[in-house]
């Protein structure tokens, strides 16, 4: 039996309205939406799976998930898609850029670059969507598994790690590969991790 990933639930979630209003943010159709979201994210979830299985790398994302992503009454997609749309980063839960540069490091501007040549979009309107998604990914994961009241960092590290390697399965896993390759020599070595895991979710 497989099992629907948290990529794909999220994905299913951000159709019909969602979707047309992050088109209609960054200027283009919902066709080429629907296929740049579907990139964006497996790449999110992927550097997210891969910043967990650092040393204390899931605690430090409960405690992000915990501080800024809780809210209160559940996963409000369209109230937080308008928030992040109306440019609402004055606050943590809707800092696209600055949750960027906690899940992608020095490489968030490599990831966009790279998310824009793979969908057509070009680096800047990738950048955007990116932003767009960071904060309603998080959300998402923080009513998954911060709405039964168990916070658990191994199981949050665990499932970001199956989710991981589902992602790398799938054909965006030589995307995500690229942009967590921080030395530049086409494998992910404990270095590359290192680097990643130096700034993940420190508070600014």
């Amino acid at each position: 039996m497989t099992t629907t990933s948290l990529t794909e639930t999220l994905l299913q979630q951000l159709q019909g309205p969602a979707l047309q209003q992050v088109a209609q943010s960054l200027g283009i159709d919902a066709q080429q939406a629907q296929g740049a979201v579907g990139a964006a994210l497996p790449l999110l979830m992927g550097a997210l799976g891969r910043n967990a299985q650092q040393p204390q790398g899931a605690e430090a994302l409960l405690g992000a998930l915990q501080r800024d992503h809780a809210g209160g009454g559940g996963f409000d997609l369209g109230g937080l898609l308008g928030s992040v749309l109306g440019g609402g980063s004055g606050n943590a839960q809707t800092d696209g850029a600055g949750i960027l540069g906690h899940v992608f490091g020095a490489k968030a501007p490599q990831a966009a670059s790279q998310l824009g040549q793979a969908t057509g979009l070009g680096g800047d309107k990738a950048s955007q969507l990116l932003q767009i998604l960071a904060p309603i990914v998080l959300a998402f994961l923080a009513k998954r598994f911060l709405g039964n009241g168990q916070a658990d960092a191994s199981q949050l590290g665990q499932t970001l790690s199956q989710e991981q390697q589902h992602v790398a399965q799938s054909g965006v896993g030589g995307l995500l590969g690229s942009v967590l390759d921080q030395d530049g020599d086409g494998q992910l070595g404990v270095g590359d991790l290192l680097k990643i895991g130096g700034g993940l979710f420190g508070k600014s």
